[in-house]
């Protein structure tokens, strides 16, 4: 059997001074959608990666038909191999319907588990989206990320959330690099998504250490933190 190969894992988000991720509940709301994705395009990576619940903000569909009579191996479909950059979406159950092929001119390549229906992934192919399968009824992280490797040659991914799929990586020990805007804004109440989420039964991460590379203050107060992880081997 062949090790596994995956690429090099940027966490690269937003987050307010108490850590919670979703901007819409700040206070004050600061604009930092120009300084996110000018770090974005500076770390370089040629794929990024965010969980079903983000990713279902660029569905432009309802839903697919439920019913097909084909029948698809569960075996990756890519519609097209040539990009400089790749939306990874993680849908491990196969709930959205697109109605579109790329974000932002990068084509769409879904992770799904192999329970996904035949109807769904008829309605993949007519849209033009590319996926692959890493596990039966549950997503191997470590599996899909040395698909993406092997099958598109991704070598650097950005993960960008939500909280749950971060949290995921980070616990999987796939988390290599985390690159933080802390912004001058708090939350400051309970129910809001959380830069790493998960349950109480989940366990630790295997964090060994964090060793900070860089921090950087940008304009209206924010700061920007990058810090390398040592992980355990899971």
């Amino acid at each position: 059997m062949l090790p596994l190969m995956r690429p090099y894992v940027i966490c690269h988000m937003v987050a307010s001074l108490d850590g919670r991720i979703l901007p819409s509940r700040w206070a004050p709301k600061p604009d930092l959608h120009g300084a996110y994705e000018r770090i974005h395009e500076t770390l370089g990576g040629d794929a990024w990666l965010v969980g079903r619940i983000t990713g279902q903000e660029f569905a432009k569909s309802a839903a697919y038909p439920d019913q097909t009579r084909k029948t698809f191996p569960r075996t990756p479909w890519f519609a097209r191999r040539d990009a400089e950059a790749w939306a990874i979406v993680v849908d491990a159950q196969g709930k959205i319907a697109w109605g579109r092929s790329d974000v932002g001119g990068d084509p769409i390549v879904v992770l799904l588990t192999e329970q996904v229906s035949d109807a769904h992934l008829a309605g993949l192919r007519s849209d033009g989206v590319s996926y692959v399968f890493a596990g039966h009824d549950r997503l191997d992280l470590p599996a899909a990320l040395d698909l993406l490797a092997r099958e598109l040659g991704i070598k650097r991914l950005m993960l960008e959330g939500g909280g749950w799929v971060n949290g995921a990586f980070l616990r999987a020990g796939l988390v290599d690099e985390i690159s933080l805007i802390l912004a001058p804004a708090i939350d400051g109440r309970a129910g809001s998504p959380s830069l790493f989420d998960g349950e109480a039964a989940d366990g630790a991460a295997p964090v060994r250490s964090l060793r900070l590379d860089h921090s950087e203050v940008l304009e209206g107060g924010s700061l920007w933190l990058r810090y390398r992880l040592e992980n355990d081997q899971v």
